[in-house]
């Protein structure tokens, strides 16, 4: 790739300001570097920042319709760029080629036609009695987007920046940066004025943290772990900038006792494993009534076991890799944890496949008899790992689902819409999903308590990037 040893500023791709520093980028489907990226420094980011404050007020200052034609080419581009940008994440993240085509790509095209139509629908001023009440661009926004839905959370901040008028500095995840550098490329394609996109690739630590205390950064969008967040929103803290989050989950999954349990179980299981499990908001903690707790686990386990693990390129692949060696190490130690504290294994376990000997690929895993105090059943794994917890009562339900520190995420399977509702009323998280309904680019996204802050998708993302300003005697009395 011609740009990767390189950033994008101020429309045009340049080289590093304090020379060349390389990362390599790795298969994990081979555990071998295909690529290699330059990482960014501070004085990168000062370039990228000084960039987007002077693209800033013309573009602020566009149109709609300016804006909508715009964000109308960079569909076109987006498209006409889709099989390149499926192919780089299938390499770098290991996802299988039909669920990089199929799901990962298209979150890009999804997300951005649902912005362009909330825009053709917004309106950014009201008059309340004399008063005028104008939603205006925020400014400058830095956005630090993750690995595990690269494109969907890339276009979940730049469509809505567009839409309201804001200008941005973009760091990508380094373990999965090739398809934000194509992306980069679509968007200069698509003619977006200098200034008002800019690329900087890097680690957290350097290039995250500089976006974050930077005092001409005027908001800073997060999507990664809860750790990682706080580390942000420290950083921040000193320029009093808004800071939006969203961040990590443990999500319930409750099969409420009237549910069809073959259908609720093999859904749900298959919800954790796909993209190997590597999903914020995953159904990872399935609560099932305690009579039917045996036969949750049947089904779980005939699900689970045909589940293919194999090669991104194999048609019939299920689980690719996970991302890294290090989230490979990390989930084989909660693998273990859970050996280890007593869960039945239902199927899985510690170690690759057997037919795997490289590549970071971990068994599709089901636990059984997983009780709240197990580190399973509190921390986020982000693998192909499943635990099975029986209960009593409803409302025994409810309390042990909302029992968790993270609010992303919650999952209620019935065969009563009208007691899936009041159960979903009681759940303390963003979002609360009924009988697996198909995916919504119009629903907010986000979560509650450290799950994080703020929304994302359609007029719910839009509203992030804007200030409200009223203006008092605008029109006489």
């Amino acid at each position: 790739m011609s740009h990767a040893l390189q950033f994008y500023i101020d429309g045009v791709w340049v080289d590093p300001a304090a020379g060349l520093k390389t990362l390599d980028v790795i298969d994990p489907s081979t555990e071998e570097a295909f690529a290699q990226i330059a990482l960014g420094s501070e004085a990168d980011v000062d370039k990228a920042v000084a960039a987007a404050r002077a693209a800033f007020p013309a573009f602020a200052a566009t149109s709609k319709q300016e804006r909508l034609a715009l964000m109308r080419r960079l569909l076109e581009a987006y498209k006409a760029r889709y099989a390149d940008i499926a192919n780089a994440l299938s390499q770098e993240m290991g996802a299988p080629k039909e669920l990089a085509h199929r799901a990962q790509a298209a979150m890009g095209t999804g997300h951005l036609a649902k912005m362009i139509e909330t825009l053709e629908n917004f309106e950014f001023e009201e008059l309340r009695g004399t008063t005028l009440i104008a939603k205006e661009p925020i400014g400058v926004v830095g956005m630090i987007t993750p690995w595990n839905w690269p494109l969907n959370q890339i276009m979940c901040k730049v469509a809505p920046a567009l839409a309201a008028g804001c200008t941005m500095v973009l760091k990508p995840s380094e373990i999965a940066p090739m398809n934000a550098i194509i992306f980069a490329e679509v968007m200069h394609e698509a003619g977006v004025p200098k200034g008002v996109f800019n690329l900087v690739n890097g680690d957290g630590p350097t290039v995250g943290e500089a976006i974050s205390r930077h005092p001409g950064v005027d908001m800073v969008s997060f999507t990664g772990s809860t750790r990682a967040g706080i580390l942000v929103a420290k950083a921040a803290a000193d320029t009093v900038k808004r800071v939006h989050q969203e961040l990590g989950g443990k999500s319930a999954n409750i099969l409420l006792d009237d549910v069809d349990l073959k259908r609720a179980v093999k859904l749900g299981v298959e919800s954790v494993m796909r993209n190997s499990g590597q999903s914020c908001n995953a159904p990872t903690r399935m609560f099932v009534p305690a009579r039917l707790h045996d036969e949750a686990i049947a089904i779980a386990r005939s699900t689970a076991e045909p589940l293919k693990v194999g090669t991104p390129s194999e048609a019939d692949t299920f689980l690719g890799p996970v991302v890294s060696e290090i989230q490979f190490d990390k989930i084989q130690r909660l693998i273990e944890s859970g050996v280890s504290e007593g869960a039945t294994l239902v199927v899985g376990g510690p170690g690759r496949p057997e037919h795997l000997n490289r590549g970071y690929y971990v068994r599709p895993t089901v636990f059984a008899n997983v009780t709240d105090d197990m580190t399973i059943a509190r921390e986020e794994i982000f693998g192909p790992v499943l635990s099975i917890l029986p209960y009593e009562s409803e409302d025994e339900v409810v309390a042990r689902a909302n029992d968790t520190p993270y609010g992303l995420a919650s999952y209620v399977q019935s065969g009563s819409l009208e007691r899936a509702r009041k159960v979903a009323a009681q759940m303390r998280s963003g979002n609360v999903y009924i009988n697996y309904p198909a995916w919504d680019a119009g629903a907010p996204f986000g979560g509650y308590k450290q799950s994080g802050n703020g929304r994302e998708y359609a007029d719910f993302g839009l509203e992030e990037f804007l200030e409200i300003k009223g203006t008092v005697g605008y029109a006489a009395a």
